[in-house]
């Protein structure tokens, strides 16, 4: 995401989700906690719109996504999205629809990495945002659940027929988009959903102890590996070789290069500027 900006104010007002900022970290907490942090229309905006405002700062180097309450996220609001939509006419759908996804798109291509802190359920649109960041930290009551066929539509919801492939392998994948069945901590963890299990109640600390250590890592190394692993599903091995190539020279020519060669010639820390 580009850095520079339109006309458009920014703000730190974001009435769907609270957002705290601490040395470069980013929590962003769903909360709507008597509703289980259901996603109406104007959370979903929120999230894709913060997303894109972060990115643009360029001061948030990691970012913790987390729910309030007894879980992670249920979903859509099935009266205030499912409801709705039955009134909608295909070019609204079609808006709303691509607007879920937008929010997915934010969450792959900000330049900096997304943890998903995973307690009690992540169901529907919540299991994708979860499938969307790049780690997922989880305690034992987590449990993830794509619903879409349950409710008459297609599993492959938000990118989730993209992204969960590539993430358990097509066998899960098909299982899990096409029957909608729950999946615990345990199942989660040994199919490679989840990136850690902690004990139950650890999951926001573990999540903000892997935030800090990335913050405090090289920020663009992390931002390119990020982009590269995104970029690279789908492309031949001689084009992602070519874009390794590229992108190596570029960060070779960074600060950050030389301050871990002049680090390791001094027997001291790199200090990181991510530049």
């Amino acid at each position: 995401m580009s850095p520079f900006t339109g006309s458009a104010a920014r703000t730190s007002d974001w009435k769907h989700l609270r957002v705290e900022h601490t040395d470069g970290v980013a929590t962003v907490t769903l909360a709507r906690p008597e509703k289980l942090n259901a996603l109406t229309f104007g959370a979903y905006a929120d999230l894709r719109d913060l997303l894109a405002e972060l990115s643009r700062e360029r001061a948030v180097r990691a970012l913790v996504l987390a729910g309030e309450g007894r879980g992670f996220c249920s979903g859509g609001d099935v009266d205030e999205i499912i409801g709705a939509t039955l009134s909608m006419d295909t070019a609204q759908l079609l808006d709303f629809n691509r607007m879920t996804g937008q929010v997915v798109r934010a969450v792959r291509e900000c330049p900096f990495p997304v943890i998903a802190a995973v307690h009690g359920v992540a169901a529907g649109a919540g299991a994708v945002l979860a499938l969307a960041a790049d780690f997922r930290i989880a305690d034992p009551t987590a449990r993830f659940a794509f619903l879409f066929t349950r409710v008459g539509l297609s599993g492959g919801d938000m990118g989730a027929a993209y992204l969960l492939p590539r993430v358990v392998g097509l066998g899960h994948a098909t299982r899990l988009l096409m029957l909608g069945e729950p999946v615990r901590a345990p199942e989660a963890e040994r199919i490679g959903l989840i990136s850690e299990l902690t004990d139950e109640g650890q999951v926001d600390e573990a999540a903000r102890t892997l935030a800090r250590r990335l913050a405090d890592g090289p920020a663009l190394a992390y931002a390119q590996t990020k982009a590269l692993l995104t970029a690279e599903l789908d492309m031949p091995l001689a084009t992602a070789v070519e874009m390794d190539a590229s992108t190596q020279a570029l960060l070779m020519n960074g600060e950050d290069y030389a301050e871990f060669h002049a680090a390791f010639k001094e027997k001291r820390p790199p200090q990181w500027r991510g530049r």
